[in-house]
């Protein structure tokens, strides 16, 4: 589960404590309702035969069709803001050791199918050591939609070897674009985060909003609550 509550704080229950979610041809997301037996692949096909966990809801047909001209400069979306500058720092622990992951948000940007997208690096480092290093690229349109448009991701092994996998890019070997945050989340919606087949296959859906959680860190109010599922 994650959740998003307003100026940007995330909270995520998995390993970590705390932790940074790294997702028609009008630019509107694809919504439905979750069910247990529609399938989860998009594009040429399903990429697993497991019943999903999030249904997206648009019955295998993934096409989102971005225009630029229906994006905006800015991303301020209250729950997922990305202005130059910001920074989180979360930190826990992830099969015995200490992890730490710092996302900042870098002045740069970089130019997607004609859309200029916000860079925002996400660096993992465990045991004292980078694990991951990630340069995320994201636009908001019109409506207030946050998109992802692709990643450029480094996993660094202990043995000194690097790893590409999970990197993709809109409009690079079928790799399509998916949302990260919605503008007006309601309980039932559902979407593609990203989707590059076999690579990148992140859903997420609405599951509670307007809702109250304290973590460690202070109470929060006004939160939207997500599910989020991989197939892969």
């Amino acid at each position: 589960m994650t959740w998003m509550a307003r100026g940007g704080t995330m909270a995520v229950a998995v390993t970590l404590t705390l932790t940074m979610a790294g997702c028609g041809g009008d630019d509107s997301p694809t919504a439905g309702t979750a069910t247990e037996t529609a399938g989860a692949g998009a594009g040429t096909g399903a990429s697993s035969s497991l019943t999903p966990v999030v249904d997206p809801g648009d019955g295998g047909n993934y096409q989102p069709d971005l225009n630029p001209a229906n994006f905006v400069d800015v991303v301020d979306n209250p729950y997922l803001p990305f202005k130059p500058g910001m920074m989180w720092v979360y930190e826990g622990e992830s099969e015995g050791e200490a992890e730490r992951t710092e996302v900042v948000v870098t002045t740069e940007r970089r130019v997607i199918q004609g859309i200029s997208a916000t860079v925002v690096r996400d660096t993992v480092s465990a045991g004292g050591r980078v694990a991951e290093d990630t340069y995320d690229w994201y636009a908001q349109d019109k409506d207030g939609n946050v998109w992802y448009l692709g990643e450029d991701t480094t996993a660094y092994e202990e043995d000194g070897t690097t790893s590409k996998e999970g990197s993709w890019e809109y409009g690079v070997d079928g790799a399509l674009p998916g949302i990260v945050m919605l503008a007006n989340p309601s309980v039932g919606d559902s979407y593609r985060q990203e989707y590059y087949q076999g690579h990148a296959e992140d859903v997420a859906e609405v599951v509670q909003v307007g809702e109250t959680k304290k973590i460690d860190i202070g109470e929060y109010t006004d939160v939207v609550v997500t599910e989020d599922w991989n197939p892969l």
